[in-house]
């Protein structure tokens, strides 16, 4: 198998353009056309997990942070990720990591989470703005559904759970070809009326490539008429963090121990109410206090997260349960995630989960 095959792959779900300014996902270590014949996926890059991909022989290793997340002004193997860069580049092991790019993607780390919980009706938290564009094309009428099942098939359309989403009216086009032209229909030097449909349909702008040039391969004339604009709404299936419900009401000892079970907690810090019921669950994977606002907005009853400061719990008031629940713990199935990714696309791949536990926060009771 290819690393660039196995790259975009992953990216089609969470592409780059989607992580935050400071982060640094992508392919950290290797070159994307090297050939693996196994690969192994982590949550952390340490050197035990380095090792353990050396054991194995795996060529690639797939992680959720980055091994390096600013530019290393040396690389003499004073830290763990020091060591364990060099002994890849020496082993010929590629590594790659999809960070918050696969944090805000509909199935990514919240979501998932929110699968093991067991929550239902699950929408994104804070869904982005600025990410939606709309495409406006005029087709001859006879190309009409050509050109628009391509859009579609390339990613266009897509709103909510509904895909293929297009408007489509009917009208009358105009142009006249020059000398040096070479015209689908029509004369050259003649004004030419053309039946035709102006489809509409909107887009995430990181496949603006790839929905222009679905347009450009089927649309029948040399010169497409097209315009593309920026759109203001918020993009419902990507953002940081989710909110669901649980199919029952759940008082609040009974549910923090729920989720103290399923994510192998040590112990959940926590503060809020303590006799207030539970059934509506915001949450965001890794630190996420940032979204509590979001959590109140959207009335949940209980917000879970990793990563709080003492100061912060006084937030919850007596409107809400703040739980935090370890970084690791949080976003331990991201591994998961990624097997799922890769395997629907390519089932015969040798992929496997590292069973080396990566967090480095331990407890003492």
């Amino acid at each position: 198998m290819i690393i660039k095959d196995i790259i975009q792959c992953i990216e089609e779900i969470a592409p780059l353009s989607l992580q935050e300014s400071w982060d640094n996902s992508g392919l950290i270590v290797g070159n994307t056309s090297l050939e693996v014949s196994s690969a192994v996926i982590t949550i952390d890059v340490t050197e035990e997990v380095v090792d353990d991909a050396i054991c194995h022989g795996d060529g690639l290793i797939i992680a959720h942070h980055p091994v390096i997340f600013s530019g290393l002004k040396k690389i003499n193997g004073n830290t763990d990720s020091e060591r364990a860069v060099i002994k890849a580049i020496k082993n010929n092991i590629a590594i790659y990591a999809a960070h918050t790019n696969i944090d805000v993607v509909r199935n990514g780390v919240s979501w998932k989470m929110a699968e093991k919980i067991g929550l239902e009706q699950i929408y994104s938290l804070a869904p982005q703005k600025g990410l939606l564009k709309k495409l406006v094309v005029f087709v001859p009428a006879g190309y009409a559904e050509k050109v628009r099942n391509a859009l579609c098939e390339a990613g266009a359309g897509h709103i909510g759970n509904y895909d293929y989403c297009t408007y489509n009216l009917p009208g009358q086009g105009t142009f006249r070809a020059g000398n040096e032209a070479d015209p689908f229909v029509g004369e050259k030097g003649k004004i030419h009326f053309e039946d035709e449909v102006r489809i509409e349909t909107v887009f995430p702008s990181y496949l603006s490539g790839k929905v222009v040039s679905a347009l450009n391969e089927n649309h029948p004339y040399e010169e497409v008429a097209y315009d593309i604009y920026p759109l203001e709404n918020t993009h419902s299936t990507i953002g940081l963090g989710v909110a669901g419900i649980l199919p029952r009401e759940y008082q609040p000892d009974e549910f923090l121990q729920h989720i103290k079970n399923i994510f192998c907690c040590k112990a959940v810090r926590w503060a809020g109410p303590e006799d207030k019921s539970i059934q509506k669950v915001a949450l965001c994977g890794g630190a996420g206090s940032s979204l509590l606002p979001a959590a109140l907005k959207e009335k949940a009853d209980i917000f879970i997260t990793a990563d709080y400061k003492y100061h912060q719990f006084f937030d919850a008031g007596k409107q809400i349960i703040i739980a935090d629940i370890g970084h690791y713990e949080s976003e331990q199935f991201t591994k998961e995630v990624f097997y799922e990714i890769v395997t629907n696309k390519f089932s015969k791949f040798a992929l496997r989960l590292s069973e080396i536990e990566t967090n480095p926060v331990k407890y003492l009771f």
